[in-house]
């Protein structure tokens, strides 16, 4: 039924989806369609007969996980999705998000009209206009800047892979400013843990052999709710055999519902638990000796650091059994080396102790011999991809994210530095904000301060798909064709075997939305840069660039990926294991941390408390949804209930709340939520509370998310700031619980 009215709601004309002030764009969008699909529409070369329509091979963009997607479609309408088979991410499946995509190219309320603030910045008043005046505007004001404070005053912020053509634009400017939040906020502790250990990050998506795995070890990590396709395929056959899984998580995720043996931990108390988890395989000699002998440096100093960390005391710290720890250590030993304490992806948890977390499971998969071996981390392949031919980019001043000595392991610019910045002008003024695809004001903790940040500036662009709220602050708004509706660059895959994908279009650009690569040439040439895009356009591009990287672009429109031999990526497959840490060895002890005053292994720092009558907020992500991009997304919206709040069932009868009930969350600072349903469940531990992130939305234009759910983001009033890498520890937030009514 719910296929149904989807399919149904997906063959009205797109007329009726070109939103406020794009009226007189109906007639001029059907005949774009014409012309654009004479250019490519022979290539699709597949026909769908239950659809009886088109299907194009491309690459999804519902996450970053790149997955090769097919697109049926009928009359200029996306009727299906599915996974390309083709594709060595998807291989024939999809996640439910990447299968509304549909809901994203056909919502109603996309941006199809360049638009130019008439009111207050948050205002969401603005005037349409055309191309030439956005532009021109955009450029007017950067050159003015650039006069005034020089080009490194402009900041961009990102996130996707379209994000690239606007990344070299910026960087042909002469700014270093150009950061995703998606380290600082996200992966930024487990990649630079992982490269301070092993001299490689776990590569993005990880590599990760799950599904020859014996023995997997989950730590927070929420495979079926974070429904990262090629990973979740792999869980499910690693499941399906029968695998030893063990889930470290106060919440009783999906993930622990397959599990072995769930470990509720107390929040804040992982790095306890897996010290005491090293103890036990050095003490008791159930580490890969003969691996750790030949690869790795640090051994000796390793064992007399975790020699006071027994189960017993972590039994203390954790809340845990202290034999239930025991013997899970002692299963991850019986099943190494294909054994796997998966990296997690988003690692920005209690700030301080982040990285020396991450560390500590860098340093576990390490004595597991997990890296190299099959069952493990196996070392991706890429094919090589040459540079279309444009003049060096000028010297730039270092960004102005960090001060001297800040977060010296950073492996990108900070986000949230670069907003400092552009509060203080330290070390130089910040006065413009490009923003790219992520929206700032619920992607950036501590969202006062990003909008007091923003009310500072002289600039504010933000390019994106739909009006999400970071659009409500702009000066000028460029609609992007969504990515359904445009090409990007070419996409290398480091993987088992290397690839390289192509996004093509299936659709038309709705309305007057421009591709990013249009979006950016256009701005380039007027900013005197028309050297840095020399191509005619996104053909000749992608023609040259195939042609110097050896690829047929025929095959890419065709299949919509091109696969790399087969070479050896585990120590069983042949592959000799080297690291690129400055003693070429794993590196157990990181003399790096030491010389710049960090602690050489991991130390456990004991979190706070909630105060009483309190409960510690942790927040994560629901199986249909991308942070809160997706959340307007009509066809996905009919299979979330994420806007609950979950609160275990003592708690509750305690608070006299019930299943359903509208609460508020007011939390240690005094900030107050908008009321929210209550999940009373046994399925979390009683002293914390569950909320799904991206939800809340405030942004008049998403009339299909606005006012459904809470933000997160309005309890996370204070962040710790992991000295090491500069990210931001938001699960330090407390809130209680106020019945509605």
């Amino acid at each position: 039924m719910h296929r149904a009215r989807g399919m149904n709601a997906l063959t009205f004309s797109r007329r009726r989806f070109l939103g406020v002030g794009a009226g007189t764009m109906a007639a001029m969008a059907a005949t774009q369609a014409d012309s654009v699909f004479r250019g490519y529409g022979a290539h699709a070369g597949v026909h769908d007969p239950c659809t009886d329509g088109r299907v194009v091979r491309t690459v999804c963009e519902l996450c970053f996980w790149k997955c090769g997607i097919q697109a049926h479609v009928l009359n200029n309408h996306v009727t299906k999705i599915q996974g390309s088979p083709l594709h060595p991410l998807s291989l024939g499946r999809l996640c439910p998000r990447g299968t509304g995509g549909g809901g994203l190219a056909h919502d109603p309320d996309r941006l199809v009209r360049p638009l130019v603030r008439v009111g207050p910045r948050g205002s969401e008043r603005f005037e349409a206009v055309s191309w030439e005046v956005a532009l021109g505007t955009i450029a007017e004001k950067l050159e003015v800047i650039r006069r005034r404070h020089g080009p490194e005053a402009v900041a961009m912020f990102n996130h996707g892979a379209g994000a690239s053509w606007f990344k070299h634009l910026f960087r042909a400017w002469g700014t270093n400013n150009i950061a995703a939040p998606s380290f600082a906020q996200c992966r930024g502790p487990r990649d630079v843990a992982f490269d301070l250990t092993f001299g490689a990050e776990p590569g993005s998506p990880e590599t990760l052999d799950i599904a020859a795995s014996d023995c997997l070890v989950l730590i927070g990590s929420h495979l079926g709710e974070n429904m990262h396709n090629t990973q979740v395929q792999e869980f499910a056959d690693f499941v399906a055999k029968g695998g030893d899984l063990i889930v470290v998580d106060p919440r009783f995720s999906v993930a622990a519902s397959k599990a072995r043996t769930w470990l509720p931990i107390r929040p804040g108390t992982d790095t306890a638990l897996l010290l005491a988890w090293i103890h036990v395989l050095i003490t008791e000699g159930r580490y890969q000796r003969e691996y750790i002998e030949r690869y790795a440096q640090g051994f000796d100093e390793l064992a007399r650091h975790v020699a006071p960390f027994t189960p017993e005391w972590a039994a203390a710290e954790t809340s845990l059994d202290p034999e239930l720890i025991r013997s899970t250590a002692r299963r991850m030993g019986a099943a190494a080396p294909a054994a796997l304490v998966h990296p997690g992806r988003h690692a920005t948890w209690y700030g301080a102790d982040d990285t020396q977390r991450s560390r500590a499971i860098a340093i576990l998969d390490a004595l597991l011999g997990a890296w190299g071996h099959r069952g493990g981390i196996f070392v991706p392949a890429g094919m090589r991809l040459a540079p279309y031919p444009t003049p060096p980019y000028p010297s730039a001043r270092p960004a102005a994210d960090r001060r001297p000595d800040e977060a010296p392991f950073a492996l990108e610019p900070i986000a949230q530095g670069l907003r400092r910045a552009t509060l203080d002008s330290d070390p130089y003024p910040v006065k413009a904000w490009f923003v790219y695809g992520t929206n700032l004001i619920q992607s950036l903790p501590q969202k006062a301060e990003t909008i007091r940040a923003i009310q500072s500036l002289d600039l504010l662009v933000a390019v994106d798909v739909i009006p999400a709220e970071i659009v409500g602050y702009a000066d000028v708004v460029l609609p992007e064709a969504s990515y359904l509706e445009r090409y990007d660059d070419l996409i290398g895959l480091s993987w088992r075997r290397g690839a390289v994908a192509l996004r093509q279009p299936a659709l038309p650009p709705l309305g007057d939305s421009k591709p990013g690569w249009w979006i950016a040439k256009k701005l380039g040439e007027r900013l005197g840069l028309g050297a840095y895009f020399p191509w005619r356009d996104i053909d000749d591009y992608l023609e040259e660039r195939c042609r110097r990287s050896n690829l047929d672009l025929a095959t890419l429109k065709r299949d919509g990926v091109i696969v790399g031999p087969e070479r050896a990526s585990t120590v069983e497959e042949g592959l000799a294991l080297s690291f690129h840490t400055p003693s070429a060895k794993i590196e157990l002890s990181s003399e790096r941390l030491r010389e710049r005053g960090f602690d050489a292994l991991p130390v456990y720092r004991r979190p706070a408390d909630p105060p009483a009558g309190f409960f510690r907020l942790l927040y994560g992500r629901a199986p249909a949804q991308t942070f809160g991009r997706t959340a307007n997304n009509r066809q996905l919206g009919e299979l979330t209930h994420g806007d609950r709040l979950w609160l275990n069932a003592s708690a509750a009868a305690r608070l006299g709340v019930r299943n359903g009930d509208r609460v508020r969350m007011v939390n240690q600072d005094g900030a107050r939520s908008e009321p929210v349903a209550v999940k009373v469940t046994e399925r979390i531990r009683a002293d914390c509370v569950f909320l799904p992130h991206g939800w809340g939305h405030t942004a008049r234009g998403l009339r299909y998310a606005r006012g459904k759910g809470v933000d997160d983001g309005d309890m996370i009033t204070r962040v710790d700031v992991d000295p090491v890498m500069g990210g931001t520890g938001m699960r330090g937030n407390f809130v209680s619980i106020q019945r509605e009514g």
